[in-house]
């Protein structure tokens, strides 16, 4: 009986040890299913958080509007993970003013730029189509940056939910160390990949996301923030995202007096048109483009291997102002009345296959003076019938 025990045991733990297993390694698939998505390029920088917390930009949408010496940058970020506070950092190649932006202009854009709907029809029945379907039927006040002539700091505000200081820098690594006394650790990796901005003296502005209810995850979509800086060409900024270890994606829209392009990839996969056409500013684009038409131009883009980024992204003018809408078909089978229309079109070319049929048949079976017919002389072949007698002479 001891030995059945001890048998029972063992093999109750060998189970046991099985089932942890098979929860490891799911557990494990779960991660790398997770560490295999692909994340949307924060083209508005580079986002830093606390320690021991993580944040991700799982939707970007970024309006791009220029005048020809202004442009203007509409920044939306849809974000997830444990950190309760996060920042970015947004290069500006001139001195910036930042403002709320309004949350309906990208809804409103996606609505202009939304596919064409074409409906066609289809004469015989497909899947899905009688007779062949199945059924009928935030944070307290940031610290005071550290005394370093090499940081400045142009202005300091709050908007919302986020902190943002606007900023001038001559090197790197104190613009690194003026965020880290902030509460914020920056890789080494992005001190290196600013250095191209500083060489061209360029500004900086960095945006805490910080609640106003301490402790409370960031997650969902944030209110977009406005920035506005003089410019003698659209330009956007991307060179940071190179540090992103996952796939990127971009969705840009462009709002400028012509049709615009970009330059050259950039490293990415070439930028795709989405929608190009002049329009008569509505609304939440009015109130952010002017009342002047426009022409928007929408970009999307994937970069497979983001550390080839090399360079940001500027826009020039097209040789024509070619339109280009998206077509979606729909697809439905042709009725009349409500009916198929190879139903009637079946049945009356039956109907009249069997009237066709029904004619030759008869006209095969009708009878005819050789088949003896009643009523009808007959003769034997070669007799000549002799003439009547007429009346005698009188």
């Amino acid at each position: 009986m001891r030995v059945a025990a001890d048998a029972t045991t063992g093999t109750t733990a060998a189970a046991g040890r099985r089932r942890a297993l098979c929860v490891v390694l799911l557990l494990l698939a779960v991660q790398l299913v997770w560490l295999a998505r692909p994340a949307y390029a924060c083209g508005c920088g580079a986002m830093v958080h606390g320690p021991n917390t993580t944040i991700g930009v799982h939707h970007e949408t970024s309006v791009v509007r220029w005048d020809g010496a202004t442009e203007q940058i509409s920044m939306s970020l849809s974000v997830y993970g444990t950190a309760p506070d996060a920042a970015w950092i947004m290069p500006v190649p001139h001195r910036a003013t930042v403002r709320l932006g309004d949350p309906e202009l990208a809804d409103e854009l996606s609505r202009i730029t939304e596919p064409v709907t074409e409906y066609r029809h289809y004469f015989w029945p497909r899947a899905g189509d009688w007779p062949f379907k199945s059924d009928f039927g935030g944070a307290g006040d940031a610290a005071a940056p550290p005394a370093d002539s090499s940081v400045g700091v142009v202005g300091r505000e709050r908007l919302g939910p986020f902190d943002v200081a606007r900023l001038t820098a001559t090197d790197p690594d104190a613009l690194r160390g003026w965020l880290a006394a902030n509460g914020f650790k920056l890789p080494p990796a992005l001190a290196t990949a600013l250095r191209p901005y500083v060489d061209r003296h360029w500004e900086y502005v960095a945006v805490r996301l910080a609640p106003a209810d301490h402790g409370t995850r960031l997650t969902g979509t944030l209110d977009p923030l406005l920035l506005s800086f003089a410019s003698d060409h659209p330009v956007y900024p991307m060179r940071l995202s190179r540090l992103a270890t996952t796939p990127q994606e971009l969705s840009l829209y462009l709002l400028a007096p012509h049709r615009m392009a970009p330059r050259s990839a950039i490293g990415g996969a070439p930028p795709h048109v989405s929608y190009a056409g002049r329009i008569q500013p509505q609304d939440a684009v009015r109130d952010f483009a002017g009342p002047a038409p426009a022409f928007l131009t929408a970009f999307d883009q994937s970069f497979p291997q983001p550390q080839r980024i090399d360079d940001d992204h500027e826009f020039r003018r097209t040789a024509a102002d070619t339109p280009y809408h998206r077509v979606r078909y729909a697809y439905s089978l042709l009725q009349v009345g409500g009916i198929p229309l190879w139903i009637p079109t079946m049945g009356g070319g039956t109907l009249l296959l069997l009237m066709v049929a029904a004619a030759l048949t008869a006209g095969r079976r009708r009878p005819t003076p050789a088949d003896g017919h009643p009523g009808t002389a007959t003769r034997a072949p070669g007799v000549s019938r002799a003439p009547t007698p007429g009346p005698p002479c009188p």
